[in-house]
C-alpha cells in the first residue's frame, strides 16, 4: 500500500495529461465534421483517416518523415560511436573535447537553423559557403533550401544530425567508459586483434546504450518539426518538406487549420507506425542485446 501512495502523484500525472488526452483523440479522430467551436459532429466512422490517408499533403509528409528516419537514425549513431570511440581512446584534454562536442545540444535548435539556412542558402549577393566550397572543388552551386527536393532533404539529414549527435556522443563515451578493462586485459593478453576486441567485447557491453539511442532516435525522428521550420519557415506544404508532426499542426492551427478530426486521425497514425516499429525494435532487443 505504501508503495501504491508513493507512485499515485506520477499515476495522477500520467492519466490526466497522457492517458486522457491520447483517449480523447482518440474519440476525436471518429467523428466526422467535428467542430471544436460548438462541439459538435455530423457522424461516427472512418472518414477522417481514409481522408488523411489520400491527402497528398500527408503522403509527402510521410515520406519525407520515414526518409528523415531511415537516413539520420544510422548515420548519426555510427558517427557518433566513432567519435566517442576516439574521445575514449585520449587522455589530454578529454573533458574540454566532451564539452566542445555537447556544446550544440545546449544551443536553441532555430538558433542552429538560421546558421545552417545561411551556410547553405543561395541569395542574390552570395551563393552561401557551402556553394562556395563546392565551387572550389570544381562542382556547380545548388540551391538547397529553396531548390530540388533532393537537396533540400540533404540539408535537413545533416542538420537532424548535427543536432542530435551531442546527446549521442554523451551517451555512449560513459558507456565505453564504464566497460570493465579487465576484459580488455584478458583479450590482449591472449593477442586478440582490436577489431575482434571492438565486435566481442566493446560492442556487446555497450549494445543497452545503443538500442536505447536506437529507440529515441526512431521516436524523436518520427516526432520532428521544428528542424524543418528552422530550415524552410512555417510554410512547409509549400516547400514540399512538411512532417507529420507539421501535418498535425497545420490541420489544427495553420493555413489548413480548423479540422481537429483530421488531425487526431493523423496523430493516431503517427501513434501506431511509432508503436510498431518500437515493438519491433524490443523483439531485436532479445537476440541482440547484452543484459
Amino acid at each position: 500500500m505504501k508503495g501504491w501512495l508513493y507512485l499515485l502523484p506520477a499515476i495522477f500525472f500520467l492519466g490526466v495529461f497522457m492517458v486522457y488526452p491520447l483517449v480523447d483523440v482518440f474519440i476525436y479522430s471518429f467523428e466526422e465534421g467535428y467542430n471544436s467551436a460548438s462541439q459538435t459532429f455530423f457522424g461516427v466512422g472512418g472518414y477522417n483517416y481514409s481522408y488523411v490517408l489520400h491527402d497528398p499533403y500527408f503522403l509527402q509528409a510521410l515520406k519525407n518523415t520515414f526518409l528523415l528516419v531511415v537516413i539520420t537514425v544510422p548515420v548519426s549513431t555510427l558517427i557518433a560511436l566513432l567519435i566517442s570511440l576516439g574521445l575514449t581512446s585520449i587522455t589530454k584534454l578529454r573533458d574540454l573535447y566532451q564539452t566542445i562536442f555537447f556544446l550544440p545540444y545546449v544551443t536553441n535548435t532555430l538558433a542552429i537553423g538560421l546558421v545552417f539556412m545561411i551556410l547553405f542558402k543561395k541569395t542574390p549577393y552570395s551563393d552561401g559557403m557551402v556553394n562556395m566550397l563546392l565551387n572550389v572543388f570544381g562542382a556547380g552551386s545548388v540551391d538547397f533550401i529553396d531548390g530540388p527536393y533532393w537537396a533540400k532533404m540533404t540539408v535537413l539529414c545533416i542538420y537532424t544530425i548535427w543536432v542530435v549527435l551531442p546527446f549521442k556522443i554523451l551517451i555512449l563515451t560513459s558507456a565505453l567508459l564504464s566497460v570493465n578493462q579487465d576484459y580488455y586485459n584478458a583479450a590482449r593478453v591472449d593477442g586478440t586483434s582490436k577489431f575482434r576486441i571492438f565486435m566481442r567485447i566493446t560492442l556487446p557491453m555497450i549494445s543497452p546504450s545503443i538500442f536505447y539511442l536506437v529507440i529515441t532516435g526512431f521516436i524523436g525522428a518520427f516526432k520532428a518539426y521544428s528542424d524543418a521550420v528552422a530550415l524552410f519557415g512555417t510554410d512547409l506544404n509549400a516547400a514540399g518538406m512538411n512532417t507529420i508532426v507539421g501535418y498535425v499542426y497545420d490541420m489544427l492551427y495553420g493555413d489548413s487549420g480548423g479540422y481537429p478530426s483530421y488531425a487526431a486521425a493523423a496523430a493516431l497514425i503517427l501513434f501506431v507506425i511509432v508503436l510498431t516499429i518500437t515493438c519491433i525494435n524490443m523483439l531485436i532487443r532479445r537476440k541482440h542485446v547484452y543484459i
